[in-house]
């Protein structure tokens, strides 16, 4: 519809309002909390091509916001100071110059990444920044301050400057660091950077100097103390020689060693003469208990004198065998030999007894001179462990003072070399390339592509994100998914807007013919509703909508028109007893209708106004009920419909609309279907959801939601598959031709 059929809708949606919100318990139209896809159980998802019908429509949002954006960056891009980099370039080396073989004080070499990264850290370090802020002076000092407007100042703000404008930029896989400044002045910039790379250096000389000196006077005291230490030691190993009689160490030793080994020798040779004389009187001891020969032992018989006196007793016993044979035992001779042989026996007897003796004496010697040289042993081996320990603490007393005699060596070289090598200048780093000012045409800020590219991004970005939010925000019906997606119920036609035109010329718009587009479109809708059997064969159809002003009496005429001029006796009622309206579309009084029929008061035959158009009559409310719920609940009422379906082939009903009151549910169960009245981008998303889930859950069949008010310069946007601009001019053409035809 047009703006100004608009407001009228508007002003008396504006009366619903006023009335429904004060007479019935205050209904509204939004804020009933369902949430979307609740709505008939539709599955429906938004597609890829939604979202781009979504920018489609707000494409001007989009505009707007990028413009914005980049002409705020274009305008900062212009306006901004210029801003000039210069570098120099440092190469730190893995390790020191060699110029003596001598080990550094100060350990510089680069093993690692963490000792490259520590280097870094200097060169950023709060330490550089003082040394360079204190090198700026006088006419550099001025020039370095004149873009900040601040010509004296202290140090601490020259040093707050350099360290916002200053970059360390280690350079990949190398042992390459580029020392960057900033600066509005580009020949600041070169003489900033190449100041910083310069203290750094100089800060390395200071660093080895002090640290060389620091080291030197360290020590210059260790030598000191050193040396006193040996000297102390030396007298003390000096006393402990002379108390100890030590002074011919390594000959005493020498005797003592000599001496135990012939003792040793001596005691190995007495204990084996011991051992062989015990085992000799072990033997005359074993041959006495068993009462046998000593001679039998080999010792005993070896002896000369043993030997002589056995010879002699074995000649005397032949002696004596012989005169057996011829004399007799008492004969003088046998007598003399006898004797004889017992004096020999007696006498081989004390010669055994005596080497007894002799052999038992040996033993005793040998055992008295055994014990004699242990003892003799015992003494002289404790006199060499004395002096082993001695000799030991000696050792160590001497070893202590060799290692601290060679510690003191060491520490003096040390000192020496510390002392050579403080003057020897060495640098761990060197500058490779010098900053030298920047062209004047190229200033590192402001950079133009990348600003403008931000600016385009960002103003593409913000314009889509603004875009959304809108649609997010914007909650009101107008695409096929909000129907289909979110209210749930299908799209079964569309009404294009239609232009400036009175509300009884728009009621009957398809016979009048002012809009060919409007009266093709309810042409489509009535064949949608001839297409499936439920609304072919509906005999009573009830039309709402979700609030006031969606069009849902101008569906309702226009859709009886189109019925009746296919030749169907059509009645159109309105039902609508709060805010009647019907009989305005029509032209018609309001003096008699649906209130006096239930009333009782008249008969359908009296208050239905005959041929308003061919086939089709109307019947008014017949003015506004002051208790229009207990009308539609009657008998009467109900009477009243058995009786139009018997004389009409289709009845229509216009009721109020249903977020507002409940007047058209209270109808629903006397109809054969209803139609779902949506005016486009008026009414929210979960007042027109709640509406139709109360349309489904009464078991009445719902043939689908009409769309009413289309501006059809955005019905591409969401309207593609119903309309085209093509069609548009279909239509002009066709409106000319009648014009034509008609002069």
């Amino acid at each position: 519809m047009s703006s100004e059929s608009g407001e009228k809708q508007s002003q008396n949606s504006s009366g619903y309002g006023y009335n429904y919100g004060g007479n019935y318990a205050g209904y509204s139209a939004v804020g009933y909390g369902y949430g979307e896809g609740g709505g008939g159980g539709s599955h429906s998802q938004r597609t890829f091509q939604d979202y781009l019908l979504i920018l489609r429509e707000r494409i001007w949002y989009i505009v707007v916001v990028f413009l914005v954006v980049f002409s705020s960056s274009l305008v900062y891009t212009l306006s901004d100071t210029k801003i000039y980099q210069s570098s120099a370039t440092v190469q730190i080396f893995r390790r020191d110059p060699t110029v003596m073989q001598v080990q550094q004080v100060v350990d510089t070499d680069i093993r690692s990444a963490e000792d490259l990264n520590t280097q870094i850290k200097v060169i950023e370090s709060v330490t550089m920044i003082q040394r360079v802020a204190e090198r700026i002076t006088g006419d550099d000092l001025r020039a370095f301050l004149a873009p900040y407007e601040r010509a004296g100042t202290d140090i601490t703000y020259v040093a707050e400057i350099l360290a916002k404008n200053r970059k360390i930029i280690p350079q990949r896989l190398t042992l390459v660091v580029t020392v960057a400044y900033q600066h509005p002045d580009r020949f600041v910039a070169a003489k900033v950077a190449n100041l910083f790379a310069e203290a750094y250096l100089d800060h390395n000389i200071s660093l080895r100097t002090q640290e060389s000196n620091n080291a030197v006077e360290g020590l210059k005291g260790t030598v000191e103390e050193q040396q006193k230490r040996v000297e102390r030691m030396a007298r003390e190993l000096q006393e402990y020689k002379e108390k100890n009689n030590m002074v011919s160490l390594d000959q005493r030793k020498d005797i003592v060693s000599e001496s135990l080994k012939a003792i040793n020798a001596e005691k190995t040779r007495a204990q084996i003469a011991m051992n062989a004389a015990e085992g000799r009187i072990n033997q005359i001891k074993e041959v006495r208990q068993r009462s046998g020969d000593l001679t039998e032992l080999p010792f005993i018989a070896s002896q000369p004198q043993v030997v002589q006196l056995g010879q002699l007793l074995a000649e005397r016993k032949i002696a004596i065998a012989t005169l057996r044979e011829r004399y007799r035992d008492k004969h003088p001779k046998m007598i003399e030999a006898l004797n004889s042989f017992q004096q020999t026996e007696r006498e081989l007897k004390r010669a055994v007894e005596n080497v007894s003796a002799q052999v038992e004496s040996d033993f005793q010697a040998a055992s008295r001179t055994f014990k004699n040289l242990e003892e003799d042993l015992a003494k002289r081996t404790e006199d060499s462990l004395q002096l082993d320990r001695a000799a030991l603490e000696y050792n160590d007393r001497e070893r202590e003072y060799r290692t601290n005699e060679k510690i003191l060596d060491a520490i003096v070289a040390r000192s020496r070399e510390t002392s050579m090598t403080s003057g020897i200048t060495t640098q761990n780093a060197r500058i490779v390339d010098k900053a030298a000012p920047s062209p004047e045409s190229k200033p590192i800020s402001p950079n133009v592509p990348l600003n403008l590219g931000l600016g385009i991004a960002g103003g593409l970005g913000l314009g889509l994100a603004f875009a959304f939010f809108v649609a997010f925000i914007d909650d009101r019906v107008k695409s096929s998914y909000d129907i289909e997606g979110v209210v749930g119920l299908p799209l079964i036609g569309i009404i294009p807007q239609i232009k400036r035109m009175d509300q009884p010329d728009k009621a009957q718009i398809v016979i009048n013919n002012a809009d060919r587009q409007v009266s093709e479109a309810f042409l489509t809708l009535h064949s949608s509703l001839r297409l499936k059997d439920e609304s072919k064969n509906a005999k009573c159809i009830l039309v709402t909508s979700t609030i006031p002003g969606e069009g849902k009496s101008f569906t309702t005429t226009n859709l009886a028109l189109t019925f009746a001029a296919h030749g169907e006796r059509v009645v159109v009622i309105d039902c609508d007893l709060r805010k009647p309206n019907i009989h305005k579309s029509f032209r018609l009084e309001n003096l008699k209708g649906v209130i006096d029929i239930c009333a009782g008061k008249a008969t359908i035959a009296d208050v239905a106004i005959r041929n308003v158009h061919p086939n089709l009559d109307v019947i008014p409310a017949g003015g506004r009920a002051k208790n229009p719920t207990q009308i539609l609940n009657s008998k009467g009422f109900e009477l009243m419909i058995s009786d139009l379906r018997k004389q009409y082939d289709r009845v229509f009903i216009d009721t109020p609309p249903l977020a507002a009151v409940s007047d058209a549910l209270i109808i629903l169960p006397l109809v054969d279907g209803s139609i779902f009245t949506i005016f486009f981008n008026k009414v929210r998303r979960k007042a027109a959801q709640f509406s139709a889930k109360k349309l489904l859950e009464a078991n009445v069949p719902n043939f689908g939601a009409v769309l009413n008010g289309l501006n059809l310069a955005v019905s591409g946007y969401y309207y593609a598959q119903y309309y085209d601009k093509s069609y548009k001019d279909y239509y002009v053409v066709m409106s000319k031709n009648d014009t034509e035809q008609e002069k």
